[in-house]
């Protein structure tokens, strides 16, 4: 009899591809989700044999035994990512209520409903912002969390670790850096549309090396997390195994394109200092500065590897984005 998962979450980014996924792949899936799901979503998940349940903010929900009833695994991707308020102690509180706070009732709740195994998704920011030269983060790193989203996946970690002791729920733990693929938002979306725009790009003279992970790899992994026996209780990072630096992606990007990638050389303690004086600081230094991921752990422990490289990875990201203009 096919495996059952809970997948929280599921209307998000990395949770549709990971429904979608799994059930391809034999897997009876139940996908929890916050409101009725986008019309193309729905039909997927339809077509896949996905069975979707509307819960409205789970931190409120009241049929939690529903929710877990039949369930073997969790993998658990429900998470606030983004909060622009300036007030840093509520900004803390609300990150806690959702990522530590919730991801502690989904572990309870999968003890008490018999569940096996519960993967988290946590991020490699609870290793720290960046990485020197040469060095890459790894499982047995100090964790050095630096803000609230960050501190509140690591205290989820560790509440994670103390309920499997106390009760035997297996859990694993991978942590992420920035994940791309068809479908991406943000900071790497942003990047595409400056290529696609052919606008002049003054960071050829950048020699960082960034880890990223693309949704196929990721959803692979996932389901390696789940089937593998020896992934229980372990803390895995990932990546697609191949760092790139910022000028290295540009023109992969412009390649998949068959554009020429813009780039301009200019000094980077210049445009470090322009970013400082208008408040872009954070935003230059995702560009600049290194975050490195060693994967050797989870290629020896679970025999794993990224199974799209990267080249292939863009060019599907890229493909993605000029059929969605």
């Amino acid at each position: 009899m096919a495996k059952k998962v809970l997948v929280t979450g599921a209307d998000g980014f990395v949770g549709q591809a990971l429904c979608l996924f799994l059930a391809k792949n034999g897997f009876q899936v139940r996908g929890q989700i916050y409101a009725p799901a986008e019309l193309v979503f729905a039909g997927q998940a339809a077509q896949a044999g996905v069975e979707l349940v509307t819960s409205g903010d789970l931190r409120e929900f009241q049929r939690w035994g529903d929710l877990f009833a039949g369930i073997d695994a969790v993998i658990h991707l429900a998470a606030k990512v983004h909060d622009m308020s300036k007030d840093q102690q509520r900004k803390l509180a609300e990150y806690r209520a959702v990522n530590t706070g919730l991801t502690e009732q989904v572990a309870r709740q999968a003890v008490k409903s018999g569940v096996k195994r519960l993967v988290f998704v946590s991020t490699i920011k609870v290793n720290g912002e960046n990485t020197s030269a040469g060095n890459s983060f790894k499982e047995t790193d100090k964790p050095a969390p630096q803000d609230s989203y960050a501190l509140s996946k690591f205290e989820a970690e560790e509440i994670l670790r103390k309920i499997g002791k106390e009760t035997g729920l297996e859990t694993v733990i991978l942590r992420l850096p920035l994940v791309y693929g068809p479908g991406v938002k943000a900071n790497f979306l942003r990047l595409i549309k400056l290529v696609d725009k052919g606008l002049p790009l003054p960071l050829k003279k950048l020699n960082n090396k960034r880890s990223l992970i693309y949704l196929g790899n990721l959803t692979d992994a996932l389901w390696h997390c789940v089937e593998d026996k020896q992934a229980a209780n372990q803390t895995f990072l990932i990546s697609d195994g191949l760092d790139l630096s910022t000028p290295e992606l540009i023109n992969l990007i412009a390649q998949a394109m068959n554009k020429k990638s813009g780039l301009l050389p200019f000094p980077v303690n210049i445009l470090e200092g322009l970013a400082r004086i208008t408040g872009q600081s954070q935003e230059i230094d995702r560009l600049t500065g290194s975050l490195s991921v060693d994967i050797g752990k989870i290629r020896s422990v679970l025999g794993w590897q990224p199974p799209i490289g990267v080249e292939q990875a863009i060019k599907e990201t890229v493909s993605w984005y000029q059929k969605s203009i």
